[in-house]
């Protein structure tokens, strides 16, 4: 795509999805013309569309934001092609989908509240040569592939190690072939239709078993169900692996990953893949939470690191001391493991220096996310070298 038209709609963008406000009026905006067009669409989606809007606005935004690498958005946008297979999406709903951003585009540029520039025809243009990239690029992803659009699983175990957070099991029939790093689209028997991104905690393996960390989430939806709902038996249903988090071997830089809470999920599965090669880079593992309780999986990674030498742990809690109602002990770092930092752990990673060197992989909430490349940006770390998922 022609560097002006990329600055085109990057400058639109910016214009109209300059805060949260102005996002959620453009995925309403959207949604409104798809369903006014074809009404029978809304069946496709689930009743309650906020997540299913921020998710729309914040892929869009990704894509826009990116699309001088060519590489990693045609990745991007086919692995989103692919887990919209789970919906029935097909080649004609895209197309339809297209029609609709541009209207919505439109719309927002010629609403003075949400506009700082006039609909032109170069503006159109660009726009249009965008959606028709989108469109057909997740289309042709789609098509690509012959596996399955949805797999079954079925829990065979439910333990909540604190809380508000559990450590679900199960074990699928065939295995699913996913990566360590990725994760997938889950619907659980107590929320029908509401699919939320998980990423496995274990890398795959010929049993098909998986591993998933919830927390639950204040006012959600489908991660209180999941911790406190959740009985052996259940039959889970499960989208298409997606996800770009993975270390590149065929470089000689060492590797940094940055977890908070749940988020170490797709780090944890990483290393533990990792142990069971020859050999490895060296890699800083940085795992964070609120309270030192929150560090819910050191016990695990210390004992992986005890017998890697090529990895390092080292936890990090916002919070000197656990809160009142935590009665467990804190728990002691086994000799020669890294003792626990106290602050933001963007803060503290970026006061080990910029880390210029490094493959970087961050993986936590999106505030965790924002703040962290901040505090590495800051400190002269490039942006090109960090690695997070755009949805998850």
């Amino acid at each position: 795509m022609d560097p002006t038209v990329i600055a085109r709609l990057q400058s639109s963008l910016d214009a109209l999805a300059d805060d949260d406000d102005s996002r959620a009026h453009f995925s309403a905006l959207f949604y409104t013309a798809l369903f006014a067009e074809h009404p029978l669409y809304r069946s496709l989606f689930p009743a309650g569309m906020e997540s299913q809007g921020h998710r729309f606005v914040t892929a869009i935004e990704f894509v826009v934001k990116n699309l001088p690498q060519q590489r990693r958005i045609r990745k991007f946008l086919t692995q989103l092609g692919l887990d919209h297979r789970r919906y029935g999406v097909e080649r004609e709903h895209y197309r339809a989908a297209g029609v609709a951003m541009r209207r919505a585009v439109k719309s927002m540029h010629g609403t003075s509240a949400h506009s700082r520039y006039k609909w032109t025809p170069e503006l159109e243009e660009a726009w249009s040569e965008f959606t028709e990239f989108v469109v057909s690029t997740m289309a042709e992803g789609a098509e690509s592939d012959t596996t399955p659009a949805l797999w079954g699983g079925t829990v065979v175990s439910h333990e909540r190690v604190l809380d508000d957070l559990a450590i679900v099991r199960l074990e699928t029939d065939p295995p699913i072939p996913y990566g360590a790093g990725q994760y997938v689209g889950v619907q659980v028997p107590q929320r029908p239709r509401m699919w939320r991104y998980y990423s496995p905690a274990i890398p795959t393996n010929p049993f098909g078993q998986l591993e998933f960390h919830v927390r639950k989430v204040s006012g959600g939806w489908v991660s209180p169900a999941i911790v406190t709902e959740t009985n052996v038996g259940d039959q889970w249903v499960m989208s298409t692996p997606l996800g770009g988090l993975e270390v590149d071997f065929t470089h000689d830089r060492d590797v940094l990953m940055i977890g908070s809470g749940t988020g170490i999920a797709p780090l944890r599965a990483q290393v533990m893949e990792m142990s069971q090669r020859a050999q490895n880079p060296r890699v800083h593992l940085f795992v964070g939470g609120r309270y030192p309780c929150d560090l819910y999986d050191l016990e695990t990674l210390w004992h992986i690191s005890l017998s890697n030498p090529w990895l390092t742990v080292v936890p990090v809690s916002e919070e000197a001391e656990n809160p009142w109602w935590h009665s467990g002990p804190a728990l002691e770092p086994p000799f020669g493991m890294h003792s626990r930092l106290t602050g933001p752990i963007g803060r503290v990673v970026a006061r080990f220096g910029s880390w210029a060197d490094r493959q970087i992989q961050i993986s936590g909430s999106p505030s965790m996310i924002k703040t962290t490349i901040y505090a590495l940006r800051a400190g002269g770390t490039p942006i090109d070298q960090i690695l997070h998922d755009p949805l998850y």
